[in-house]
């Protein structure tokens, strides 16, 4: 059963990727910053939190280094933030920050969700039912907290692929 549950949840972050690709694919810069007001978040931003996100907790649940930090993801994109920030809590001129090429963006999902794709494939029926975080009630197992990455991820890209839709209407 386990090899199924991994499968499933590499399957799942798999299907973000492919909306990832398609939400940025074709974009210019200036669309890629695109906001639908002067407080809004853009398909940059967007894409790169999701992905960080998924770097961040992929990498403490599995023990290993974030791919951001440890293969040069952060210093490629030269953005004026804090190395271990991922945009929770950004204010709009934080968001704004987040200035990208499409590649750039492209690049560094590929690279965590193949490192997410290969811890996952090495999860077994104990692994899926470890405590991860004891800081909730009832505390958190690896199964629920991928599962929660899953859907953090699945919504932001949602949010990509709305704003790309606008995109597509102005052309």
């Amino acid at each position: 059963m386990t090899a199924v549950a991994g499968t499933l949840l590499t399957d799942a972050l798999g299907r973000v990727a492919e909306s990832v690709h398609e939400v940025v694919d074709g974009l210019t810069d200036d669309e890629l910053v695109y906001r639908v007001d002067d407080q809004a978040i853009t398909i940059a931003w967007i894409v790169w939190h999701l992905t960080r996100v998924q770097d961040d907790h992929v990498a403490g649940v599995a023990g290993s280094s974030q791919v951001w930090l440890t293969d040069g993801w952060y210093e490629r994109f030269a953005l004026p933030l804090e190395p271990t920030e991922h945009g929770y809590g950004h204010t709009s001129d934080q968001v704004a920050r987040v200035v990208v090429s499409g590649d750039l963006l492209l690049g560094y999902h590929d690279a965590v969700f193949a490192r997410s794709a290969e811890f996952l494939a090495g999860l077994d029926d104990d692994e899926l039912s470890r405590i991860v975080d004891r800081s909730w009630d009832p505390p958190v197992t690896l199964a629920v907290r991928m599962v929660s990455v899953v859907n953090d991820c699945t919504q932001h890209v949602g949010q990509a692929a709305f704003i790309r839709g606008l995109l597509d209407r102005r052309r």
